[in-house]
């Protein structure tokens, strides 16, 4: 018996039950083909304190987020009513159901969030003001879903293993649920590419999977130089410090404030705060009030993963499907429970080529990845990962009395064995079929019928208060937090920045500060 089945049977049913998971969902706001450019709307509350329906980068980009589940279904189930809410506040206007954005106005016109004066809600602005002159604001614009999820008894070994395993493999889910092929080429404006012209005002790459997660996504040549090691929780603590602390010239340059009293950013080092990191994966942990999230991983360790690789499926109302979660629900458990040896600069350095290949050329027939010291085909080394997968399906299936898992598998082998299949290739199929290769004509479409679904499906009156009253509390919050402050703002944002604040074994919370 291999350790992989040795590992998966010491699980046992009762821990492959208690596997739980949510969504993060982020849409763009669109006004037909164009990005809204309302404020978010006043029936959806406060986007600081709303539980369930917020902000990410832009004012124009709303964040849909599910609570903790324990199956795929009641995960779905509740984003569809935080869509059907969503819908109902938002007028004529549509949730883009594309991870690339629509068009775009001038960068400087694309706005950002706002979440009120108290000194969290102005910190908040003033990170995203920083992200615009660290990277401009298109780039803020792409949406995707994260996936969080954890399985009890996982330590924060365990999670760094199943980690560097992510990291290895993540190319199999670009190729399988990428759906990012093409975008519009007002995204590109002024910037150096090599996508082709496919239609007016649409670019693409003919065998692409993920252009959000190739080069043209999030990607930062700053944080390319980080090389982050997730062979330990200290290793990783102690890269991020770093990287947290120490001042980084580029951006010394930009300063804190600019010439009129203006806050640019919040810091001057390669990061302001730790989201800012990209990564197709983020160990991650709830935090206290007024605590950094790094200081919350160093004290009390990872209790989840956050899975952040995949884009919006446009043919799905809401962006994802159960399948889909299924599927990835085994990757994760095989990226736990297989050997995982330490990653190296030159792994992960390979492991980038990887993923910009895969999002850029995933479809290419005979496509080599690199493997060790040598190469292997993408679909060669995708039909050895699902069948190491069958076992961990087949276990799935047993704890909850089901044949989803094992099917979710082979639906995969479908879209491995028939590439037109995939996500990105029927985009770009009916885009050609029936818009002219227009991808903000195939999107808008598709974002209107996605709205025309979602508004005729059932929504009961109780629902619709239950969500409205949510909105309303959420507004009375923000007011508190709001009432309730008296640190200047400067004050504040220097204390919430402080290194000792990122914990190193002591108490590092200042209870008047809250997360950016």
């Amino acid at each position: 018996m291999s350790s992989l089945q040795n590992a998966l049977q010491s699980l046992g049913p009762q821990r492959l039950a208690g596997i739980r998971r949510g969504i993060e969902k982020e849409s763009l706001r669109a006004n037909g083909k164009d990005l809204a450019l309302t404020p978010h709307p006043a029936a959806l509350g406060s986007a600081l304190t709303h539980p369930h329906i917020t902000t990410d980068y832009s004012e124009s980009q709303i964040e849909l987020i599910t609570g903790v589940h324990a199956s795929p279904e009641n995960c779905l189930e509740e984003l569809l009513h935080i869509h059907q809410f969503t819908y109902r506040a938002i007028g004529e206007e549509t949730l883009w159901v594309s991870s690339m954005p629509c068009r775009l106005p001038a960068d400087e016109t694309i706005p950002f969030g706002r979440y009120g004066q108290s000194n969290v809600g102005r910190a908040k602005s003033v990170y995203r003001m920083g992200l615009a002159n660290r990277y401009g604001r298109r780039m803020q614009t792409i949406s995707g879903i994260h996936y969080n999820w954890s399985l009890p008894g996982v330590g924060n070994e365990g999670y760094f293993a199943l980690i560097r395993n992510f990291r290895r493999h993540a190319f199999l889910l670009l190729y399988l649920f990428g759906a990012s092929p093409a975008l519009c080429s007002s995204f590109v404006e002024g910037r150096q590419h090599e996508l082709q012209a496919i239609g007016d005002g649409t670019m693409y790459m003919p065998h692409g999977t993920s252009l959000r997660m190739g080069r043209l996504g999030y990607q930062s040549d700053a944080q390319a130089s980080l090389a982050v090691s997730y062979n330990s929780l200290d290793g990783y603590a102690a890269s991020l410090h770093s990287a947290l602390t120490q001042p980084y010239p580029p951006y010394e340059a930009i300063g804190i404030m600019g010439p009129g009293g203006e806050y640019n950013q919040l810091a001057t080092s390669l990061l302001q705060i730790e989201n800012e990191f990209y990564g197709t994966i983020r160990p991650k942990r709830v935090i206290k009030p007024g605590e950094r999230p790094l200081h919350a991983l160093r004290e009390r360790g990872v209790e989840y993963v956050e899975v952040r690789l995949l884009d919006l499926n446009p043919f799905v109302p809401t962006g994802i499907t159960a399948p889909t979660l299924r599927f990835i629900d085994v990757f994760l458990l095989h990226c736990l429970l297989a050997d995982s040896p330490p990653d190296s600069p030159q792994e992960i350095a390979a492991l980038g080529r990887n993923q910009h290949k895969t999002a850029a050329y995933g479809r290419q027939p005979g496509l080599a990845l690199e493997r060790g010291e040598g190469e292997v085909t993408l679909t060669d080394w995708g039909s050895q990962l699902l069948a190491e997968f069958a076992p961990i399906a087949g276990a799935l299936d047993a704890a909850h009395q089901t044949t989803d898992y094992t099917d979710a598998l082979r639906s995969a082998q479908a879209l491995l064995d028939d590439p037109a299949l995939l996500p990105s290739a029927r985009v770009l199929a009916v885009m050609e079929q029936d818009y002219g290769n227009s991808f903000l004509s195939f999107t808008k479409a598709q974002s209107q019928q996605t709205r025309a679904k979602l508004l005729a499906l059932p929504f009961s009156a109780a629902e619709q208060a239950r969500f409205a009253a949510m909105s309303a509390q959420s507004v009375r919050d923000q007011k508190a937090i709001e009432a309730a402050d008296t640190m200047p703002f400067e004050i504040y944002r220097q204390q919430y920045i402080a290194p000792e604040r990122l914990g190193l074994g002591r108490a590092a919370v200042a209870p008047a500060l809250a997360a950016v």
